[in-house]
């Protein structure tokens, strides 16, 4: 082909997820997920805005007047083409990164304009995420039992041999006391799904489904992710209460509809980001040294299915010089 490749904006958006992960660093195990996750949005807004495209966050921190962070609504960037989505997670696990627990990293998602599920006043959603190999066999319809016996064979495997990942929650209770009458074993987590949906799609990580009632946000950005991997995500929304349901009924959602991988990111072009902020299976964290600091990520770009694993150094001298964020 004589076409020339478009712009990867994977790798601009790893200095975005870098910058985040950095500013929100400082933070880990002091107890302030607050004060972290204004680090993040405040680094992760600078540098977006120098990338050039015209972007428009669809998966952020609420509306304008609602929260003065990354808002669902803002334009970052430059401005020019292209146009596209966003969506941000500043750090997925803000808890776990305030109190030094596993698994804490920055995201960031773009897609093209208009191809992003925007989950209006719904927050959470039933999820199930596999890798490229059970893609075609996981139906969020059926049961839990059925799911599994579905993606042992797919993997060629019996329903013993897989892990599956689901967040500790009590709202988890009776499907963790179902994946265990099924004979599968549980890897709980504290906090942040993302990383654990794309766990399923990489070798040797020891995931092979994501399932449970998780951030509606987080489903898109997992969803992006895999749409670059090969594998699957399925959700259905899940109404918090009465007043979400009757808002969500109001603007013409359908709590029934089985969200697939096209109504979550319609679009193959689309590119992903994350950066580790504390150590976890998936990213290590920052680690700062005398006169720096490392850090782990991990990029991808849908058109070409190319995963990049990313370990950089950053000199935070010279960085002073040039940022106003405090790194």
């Amino acid at each position: 082909m004589d076409s020339k490749p478009t712009r990867n904006l994977a790798l601009e958006l790893a200095r975005v997820t870098e910058a985040a992960a950095l500013a929100a660093g400082r933070h880990v195990g002091r107890g302030d997920k607050e004060a972290a996750d204004k680090a993040a949005v405040d680094a992760m807004r600078l540098v977006m805005n120098t990338i050039q495209m015209d972007g428009v966050i669809v998966i952020g921190e609420g509306e304008k007047d609602e929260a003065p962070m990354l808002y669902n609504g803002e334009h970052l960037g430059t401005g020019e083409a292209p146009a596209v989505d966003i969506a941000v997670d500043p750090i997925d696990g803000t808890r776990a990164t305030a109190n030094g627990l596993s698994n804490g990293i920055s995201t960031v998602a773009l897609a093209p304009r208009g191809a992003m599920f925007n989950p209006g006043p719904f927050v959470y959603m039933h999820k199930i995420a596999v890798g490229p190999v059970a893609r075609d066999a996981i139906d969020i319809q059926r049961s839990i039992g059925e799911n599994l016996r579905r993606i042992a064979a797919a993997m060629d495997e019996d329903v013993q041999d897989l892990t599956v990942a689901v967040l500790d929650r009590e709202r988890h209770k009776g499907l963790i006391q179902e994946i265990r009458q099924e004979g599968a074993r549980i890897r709980l987590i504290p906090d942040g799904d993302v990383a654990s949906a794309i766990m399923t799609a990489l070798p040797g990580t020891g995931i092979d489904v994501l399932l449970g009632v998780g951030g509606t946000p987080e489903g898109v950005l997992a969803a992006c992710a895999l749409r670059a991997m090969g594998g699957n995500i399925q959700g259905k929304l899940f109404p918090r209460n009465e007043t979400e349901l009757r808002k969500g009924l109001e603007m013409g959602y359908d709590v029934d509809h089985v969200l697939t991988m096209d109504d979550l990111v319609s679009s193959e072009d689309v590119f992903f980001a994350a950066t580790g902020v504390t150590s976890g299976d998936l990213l290590k964290g920052v680690d700062y040294f005398s006169a720096g600091a490392y850090t782990s990520s991990i990029v991808m770009r849908g058109l070409t299915g190319t995963v990049r694993r990313i370990e950089s150094t950053h000199r935070l001298s010279k960085l002073a010089r040039i940022s106003s964020i405090p790194y």
